[in-house]
């Protein structure tokens, strides 16, 4: 199960760019203990990246009673953060720096959904 983007997904997720913001659907399963990883992986985020390169967490809950769902298809959390551009999003995740704590954002996860939404006109 893919955890973190890959770089033939970040090419097909640039060249599909209809531009503009993006708000990025993210769908989180966490491992034994992998809360307080990922919120170590979240503090840094907050307070680095997201300012570096204008994003912003629009939502961010835990997972409740799952109404339409098979069993196994509810998640732990839901987080919707929004980027000025595809561009800027894939920049975050190429910078150096970043690349030094996106370990605990994976260490934290066993499964997760990472995807780009487009607004409805």
């Amino acid at each position: 199960m893919a955890i973190d983007p890959r770089g033939r997904d970040l090419k097909r997720y640039l060249a599909d760019d209809p531009g503009g913001p993006v708000v990025m659907l993210n769908l989180l399963r966490f491992a034994e203990g992998g809360r307080e990883a990922y919120a170590q992986y979240a503090a840094a985020l907050n307070e680095t990246f997201l300012p570096r390169y204008g994003g912003e967490v629009l939502y961010a809950g835990d997972g409740s009673t799952p109404l339409v769902a098979e069993e196994g298809q509810d998640w732990d959390a839901v987080l919707l953060v929004r980027y000025p551009s595809r561009s800027a999003f894939s920049e975050m995740v190429a910078d150096p720096e970043y690349q030094t704590v996106t370990g605990l954002r994976t260490g934290a996860l066993t499964e997760a959904v990472l995807q780009a939404t487009v607004p409805w006109t």
